[in-house]
């Protein structure tokens, strides 16, 4: 790999470890599919700086004729997507070689509704972070894992989720109630693991993590330092997007409204 290659990987994954706060799995699947279009780039002597749409093109055609399966030629597509979005912002090129490139032809269209076994893949994921991890990293990993037990119990609309305040929790934990559009309430029950999935979330405070504990109990039940003072469905849908590339999913197949189509397809 060319010097220059890996040095702006670095730039890019570190970038994604201190502003978006990636976690370790997500950063090592998306540094493995930039090495592999740094890798292909070389043996041809090209820069990923200098590469166009052709020679991306070329890189995603050589991939499909390898074999590999759509959703990892997508996931790869978004991952060089990102890379070339933050080397154009960052000054380091020009223009994005990226933008209007679309996937392989053989690419599958993006389906409405995610199967069983993706959202197996993608809770899997999501507590493969736990392991060994401590403090924020570890409120982040305990609190994908409840939003995604959530959604997938619930149905409920993203907007609902990320903005659920913190006392919606008072009364018969086995249900929530929902304000919905207009004012409207409603009752939502909730499975054994989206209880257990938030019950690990809330007492990650209690125990080990002292410190984090005032960051749960607030007025929202998902608080962040955003303008609304809880998560924001743009972060979450990037977060989940992130998750897709460490499960092995192509990010452009999973969002929090595709994960919604699947509580309903599966019920």
């Amino acid at each position: 790999m060319n010097p220059a290659d890996q040095t702006n990987i670095d730039m890019f994954l570190e970038m994604l470890s201190a502003e978006r706060g990636v976690a370790e799995n997500t950063l090592a699947a998306y540094g493995r599919d930039l090495s592999d279009g740094a890798r292909f780039f070389s043996l041809r002597n090209i820069q990923m700086l200098d590469a166009s749409p052709d020679d991306l093109r070329a890189y995603l055609g050589a991939c499909r004729e390898e074999g590999l399966a759509a959703t990892s030629l997508a996931r790869r597509l978004s991952s060089l997507r990102q890379f070339y979005r933050f080397l154009a912002a960052e000054g380091i090129v020009e223009e994005d070689p990226t933008v209007g490139l679309a996937g392989p032809k053989q690419a599958r269209r993006l389906p409405k509704t995610l199967s069983i076994a993706d959202v197996d893949t993608l809770i899997q994921a999501a507590r493969n972070r736990i392991d060994g991890t401590s403090g924020r990293e570890r409120l982040r990993a305990l609190r994908m894992i409840c939003l995604l037990e959530l959604l997938y119990a619930t149905g409920m609309r993203v907007t609902e989720l990320v903005s659920l305040p913190g006392d919606v929790l008072k009364g018969d934990r086995r249900v929530l109630t929902i304000r919905g559009k207009g004012g409207r309430e409603r009752l939502v029950p909730l499975n054994t693991s989206a209880l257990a999935a938030l019950d690990a979330y809330l007492a990650i405070g209690e125990n080990n993590d002292p410190g984090l504990s005032p960051m749960v109990r607030t007025k929202w039940l998902f608080p962040t330092k955003s303008a609304t003072g809880h998560l924001t469905r743009q972060r979450f849908a990037q977060d989940l997007k992130d998750l897709a590339v460490e499960a092995g999913l192509s990010p452009e197949d999973v969002s929090p409204h595709v994960l919604r189509h699947a509580f309903a397809s599966h019920m």
